[in-house]
């Protein structure tokens, strides 16, 4: 009787959205960046490895537990408490898959001038092939862009995407910096 040795079964992290890898692969070494609703942390570990420096902030202290070596760990309730990191600015702010309207003035806030606000999460569209479907967590037409007025908008989409099919709006804004001239460095 022969025996079938089965194969081994890896577990394979979730790639990063390649809106914040485009978005993201210009910042500085060193800079400071907070990901928001990190959730186990495929954007965290991408971040931490650019060379950045990350704090990752989410409720489920399981989710995160395997990051506290290449990042800050802050386990809070976005929606239940205080803002976790008051006083703070970062470089850029991540925001995937997480929709908390009341969150946004706190997001803007914790930018450092200069700042990179940079968001991806369900539209209106997304309740016909998944979750969520319940509408107030599925942006209106053009929602998240009106939310970031008063930003230099660097890009904005609002479409469907494949692989998994799904229906997103996403941006990259800068928060404004009074002191210094209305010139742009992407430095990609």
């Amino acid at each position: 009787m022969s025996s079938v040795s089965s194969p081994h079964i890896v577990a394979v992290e979730p790639s990063p959205s390649d809106w914040v890898v485009r978005w993201c692969s210009g910042l500085a070494h060193g800079s400071r960046v907070l990901d928001v609703a990190c959730g186990s942390g495929r954007h965290t570990r991408w971040l931490a490895a650019q060379g950045l420096s990350v704090t990752a902030v989410d409720r489920d202290a399981q989710a995160v537990s395997g990051l506290h070596s290449i990042a800050e760990v802050v386990v809070a309730d976005l929606e239940q408490g205080p803002w976790p990191v008051p006083s703070r600015l970062f470089d850029a702010v991540i925001v995937t898959h997480y929709l908390w309207r009341p969150l946004l003035p706190a997001l803007r806030e914790a930018l450092a001038p200069g700042g990179r606000l940079v968001m991806e999460t369900f539209a209106q569209g997304q309740e016909q092939w998944g979750r969520p479907r319940r509408p107030e967590f599925l942006l209106q037409p053009a929602e998240l862009l009106a939310m970031c007025g008063g930003m230099h908008i660097l890009a904005f989409e609002d479409g469907t995407l494949t692989s998994p099919l799904r229906r997103i709006q996403r941006v990259c804004a800068l928060q404004s910096d009074a002191n210094s001239p209305d010139v742009l460095s992407l430095n990609r």
